[in-house]
């Protein structure tokens, strides 16, 4: 069977790397991937929200992460720690990547070179023209469900709406 053949769906989900929310929402992510497996595509979107001042900083350290392999596992190390994001900012940034064994220069580089500026700036932008207002957003099947004020129920829906797509 080629992938053309075995159904997919994608769900976006609109997220801040210093939103505590958005860490309670790592449960369902993680019960959604062991549901789905590659049938469905979780992908990372940045929405930094103003009222955290180093979320747009961690939004760009993620993209870098990703382009060395390790997207998730990065911003579920950084969600983790979103408290101490708010004290110590790029220093955590830079200390989570040569954690989870990163090149965590190439980090702080690109953190210093704004080298992914456009991609978070361009999620950002692609979030507010669809209606995400707050963190975590899902967006799948063309629905977006609000998760910024409560989650309850969420994943169920989102399994609902994937279960159609998938056929």
């Amino acid at each position: 069977m080629s992938d053309s053949d075995s159904a997919r769906a994608t769900l976006d989900v609109w997220c801040e790397l210093q939103c505590t929310d958005c860490r309670s929402a790592l449960d369902d992510l993680r019960a959604l991937r062991a549901r789905y497996g590659d049938r469905l595509e979780i992908r990372l979107r940045h929405f930094p929200l103003e009222k955290h001042k180093h979320s747009y900083a961690a939004a760009q350290a993620a993209e870098e992460a990703a382009g060395q392999g390790k997207g998730w596992a990065y911003a579920e190390a950084v969600l983790g720690r979103a408290e101490e994001l708010a004290e110590r900012g790029e220093e955590l940034l830079v200390a989570v990547a040569a954690e989870l064994g990163l090149d965590a220069e190439e980090v702080d580089t690109a953190l210093i070179d704004g080298r992914h500026l456009l991609v978070v700036d361009a999620d950002q932008a692609e979030g507010k023209a669809i209606g995400v207002r707050g963190t975590p957003t899902y967006e799948i099947g063309g629905k977006l469900l609000d998760g910024s004020k409560d989650q309850s129920g969420l994943r169920e829906r989102i399994e609902e709406i994937a279960d159609r797509l998938l056929g």
